[in-house]
């Protein structure tokens, strides 16, 4: 592993592979990606699903084995817990700590799952039914949030929404060519645009 921390299993157009990333970035922790191919099925070969028994993207692996995590939330719950002393990116107050765990659970259970099904309707599903379609964008909006989500600073709640905002916002076809993003949700454009000037968020979504 050529002395990193970590390897992190990822896929190069997954954006749950991303939010880890910027966080590792964040924390100057160092890791080497390794993209799987999904045409070659690499995340359901035994050497894959050795790690990851849901055979499913993103895994982070310490040390060559020496301890492995998967599902992208829980990676980074894994990553501020033990490595972000100094609650950089994390809170360190009580109340808050469950602020932050309830919107990293709603994003791994609300927001993540939304935008992968806007994202199949609109291009994958071999019948275009606009009403499927129609409903996750709908709540794809719904779930548009507003400027930083815990603590009055960035942390990795929204570090963990952001990636999939991006992505939403960089595919026309899926919000409609006539949305605008400043417009609509002012706040969000702000909260957007300051996470999108980090070094770290830079770096990853340059890549």
């Amino acid at each position: 592993m050529s002395g990193a921390h970590f390897t992190l299993y990822s896929h190069k157009t997954g954006v749950n592979g991303w939010k880890i990333a910027i966080v590792l970035e964040e924390l100057a922790l160092t890791y080497e990606s390794k993209y799987l191919t999904f045409d070659k099925q690499e995340h359901k070969a035994d050497e894959y699903t050795k790690l990851n028994p849901n055979g499913r993207t993103t895994l982070i692996d310490h040390r060559n084995g020496d301890f492995v995590v998967w599902e992208s939330d829980a990676i980074i719950l894994y990553l501020v817990n033990t490595y972000d002393t100094e609650h950089k990116i994390s809170v360190s107050d009580t109340k808050q700590k469950y602020e932050q765990l309830q919107w990293l659970f709603f994003q791994s259970s609300g927001q993540g799952p939304y935008y992968g099904q806007a994202f199949w309707f609109t291009f994958l599903h071999p019948e275009k039914i606009q009403s499927a379609k129609d409903r996750y964008v709908d709540e794809i909006k719904r779930v548009f949030s507003q400027e930083y989500l815990v603590g009055g600073k960035v942390t990795v709640a929204d570090i963990s929404f952001f990636p999939w905002n991006d992505g939403a916002l960089k595919i026309p076809a899926i919000l409609g060519e006539d949305f605008a993003l400043p417009d609509a949700y002012p706040a969000l454009a702000a909260w957007h645009a300051k996470l999108l000037q980090r070094p770290a968020v830079q770096k990853i979504v340059t890549e």
